[in-house]
């Protein structure tokens, strides 16, 4: 329970660094595929199932980083900001496994940058100085 509490504190720098590694995971992706290509490998052209996981998991924990940041926030746009990026990030990164409809591949880059951008600035400039300057939810 105490490191929950931890991480809540830190629910910024949490999100900012999930979300780093999101773009990292983002932009390697194509280059490890043409490496695979590159190599002529006998298996299918498809990713492994564990580096199509690390998706979800960095919107799991994008989504429990924007969850506190929101409740700790001084300012109410900021947890609509947050919100709308996850909410952009999840149906890119959704719509990828489920194929809904065609998207570019770039479009992850946008809500995953929003969110670094938001979590850095949120950390710098929207702290609560005591407790009655948050809401809590």
């Amino acid at each position: 329970m105490i490191y929950l509490e931890r991480l809540n504190t830190k629910s910024d720098l949490l999100g900012a660094s999930a979300s780093v590694l999101c773009f990292v995971h983002c932009l390697a992706t194509p280059f490890l595929f043409m490496a695979h290509a590159a190599l002529g490998s006998e298996h299918d052209a498809a990713h492994p199932v564990w580096w199509g996981a690390l998706d979800l998991l960095f919107l799991s924990i994008a989504f429990l980083a924007v969850f506190w940041s929101a409740q700790k926030t001084a300012k109410t746009w900021m947890k609509y900001a947050l919100w709308i990026c996850w909410g952009l990030l999840a149906l890119v990164v959704l719509n990828e496994k489920l194929k809904w409809f065609p998207l570019f591949e770039a479009a992850i880059y946008f809500p995953t940058l929003s969110l670094i951008f938001l979590h850095f600035y949120n950390r710098q400039y929207c702290q609560c100085k005591d407790e009655t300057c948050c809401t809590t939810t």
